[in-house]
């Protein structure tokens, strides 16, 4: 079977290696570096950003630890609470590590895919029918390769509002953001989302003078209001603007800086000078110029393609996975969509994605993970649900590395006990919502969660002890 894959990026590629480890003949068609967007201008080196960020709030916080940095005789003596303000940025070596990591990974990516002998071509790819494919490389030749079974996975381009066009110098969106060089004196983050917070809160550990602009009463919409209230007061705490219910509406740049124009929902208007400004105000399907249509793909709002639960389309050999499908806009989301497609595609066993036990995370300091249902969620199901929260107050690992902000949240069913989703506010949170993704995903009862053993001291013995305690309310 020939399988033509267009797109790079986590979709693509774990599409490829599935495909071609089930003896498909595959041809990979990209524009950019394997990876795409998620390796090179994305995930990766956002999160690699956040890292620095975090080096630089340990380096700002250590000498309540104990730990002070070496003085020479020439530095003289310094009053204690200059401790924390010696750290600086060098936002060039930050970006210049930021953008070989993308690069390094990307490359890596490209080995295995070539090794597990898929044909990776770089080019634009567009169908011209619904098992044809037109390739034009980069030397202008065109290519038609027929296909059993054409994979679209050509992910997604940032949002931009008719007045923010990116110009690499003093506007950006997340995907010119690595251009710069120097620190911002005052940065503006229009988008309260994921992305918008995220850079906000790295942003704002570098010393830059941050300004978040929130569409709603509270920022990170989308997630549990109490995790989003965490995150606004550790925000506030560390100095950064939070400007609530207002919506940018115009901008004008200068020599030297801009100006945002920022709207109440009464209709008053303001100016919010800057330096610098960053738009995240969400992703668009990159469905254009790919001949969907023609071939008779149907498409959704925003020209996103509507999969089912194994990625196909409309027509039986046409699948998409990834952001371009326009759902939950995640790498791992991407990777499982795509593998899933090569399963199907190839006659193996596939079970169709459950959207309730993906689990996402959101990396701000502390971070913020989540799975499977909230207790909303699962009250309009009409699902009786039992939930416990507890803090990271009285943790004792938490307390040694005064990462105490946060709690770690479970949803369970009334009755079985079964864990139906989580939140957790932490450190890591990244990594102590994985038990819980399982719990999710297995279907386990918080029972069974709470007699596996964990390690003390610990953050996930906050994990374990949480579902120790709903268990008790649910009488268990």
């Amino acid at each position: 079977m020939h399988i033509v894959i267009i797109g790079g990026g986590p979709g693509g590629y774990e599409a490829a290696l599935v495909a071609a480890e089930h003896g498909a003949d595959v041809t990979l068609v990209s524009r950019e570096g394997l990876g795409g967007n998620s390796v090179l201008w994305d995930c990766v080196p956002s999160k690699a950003l956040i890292v620095s960020a975090e080096a630089m709030g340990w380096l700002q916080s250590a000498h309540r630890l104990g730990v002070r940095a070496s003085r020479t005789e020439a530095d003289g003596a310094q009053p204690e609470a200059d401790l924390a303000t010696r750290a600086e940025i060098d936002l060039a070596a930050v970006m210049d590590r930021i953008r070989a990591l993308g690069e390094d990974q990307s490359a890596d990516i490209g080995k295995k895919v070539a090794a597990a002998g898929v044909r990776i071509v770089t080019g634009h790819a567009r169908l011209s029918g619904r098992q044809t494919v037109e390739i034009e490389h980069d030397d202008a030749d065109t290519e038609v390769v027929p296909a059993d079974v054409v994979l679209v996975a050509t992910g997604s381009r940032p949002r931009i509002l008719p007045f923010s066009q990116p110009d690499r110098e003093r506007v950006f969106t997340a995907r010119e953001l690595f251009d710069l060089r120097v620190l911002p004196e005052r940065l503006v983050v229009v988008g309260s989302g994921a992305t918008g917070a995220e850079y906000a809160g790295a942003f704002a550990a570098f010393g830059a003078d941050v300004h978040l602009v929130s569409s709603r009463d509270q920022i990170l919409p989308s997630e549990d209001p109490d995790a989003a209230a965490v995150i606004e007061e550790v925000f506030e705490r560390r100095g950064m603007t939070i400007h609530r219910r207002r919506r940018a509406v115009d901008m004008e740049r200068g020599s030297d800086g801009v100006r945002i124009k920022i709207g109440a929902p009464d209709g008053a208007q303001e100016w919010l000078e800057a330096s610098h400004a960053l738009y995240c105000v969400g992703q668009v399907p990159a469905s254009e110029r790919l001949g969907l249509q023609a071939a008779g793909v149907q498409l959704g709002e925003r020209g996103a393609v509507p999969v089912d639960g194994v990625s196909r389309t409309n027509v039986p050999t046409i699948y998409a996975a990834g952001d371009v499908t326009g759902r939950m806009m995640l790498a791992s989301v991407a990777a499982m969509q795509g593998r899933n497609a090569m399963w199907h595609a190839l006659g193996q066993a596939v079970a169709p994605l459950r959207w309730e036990s993906v689990a996402a995370c959101i990396f701000t300091d502390p971070e913020v993970a989540t799975v499977g249902m909230t207790a909303e969620e699962a009250e309009t199901a009409q699902m009786p649900v039992e939930t416990t929260t507890l803090a990271f107050t009285g943790n004792p690992r938490a307390k040694m590395g005064e990462w105490t902000d946060g709690f770690c949240k479970v949803h369970a069913m009334a009755g079985s006990g079964t864990v139906l989703g989580a939140c957790v506010v932490a450190a890591r949170a990244s990594d102590l919502i994985h038990p819980l993704s399982v719990a999710v995903h297995n279907r386990l009862t918080v029972s069974q969660l709470a007699h596996a053993f964990s390690i003390y001291p610990s953050m996930s013995g906050s994990v374990q002890e949480t579902a120790r305690l709903l268990m008790g309310r649910l009488g268990e």
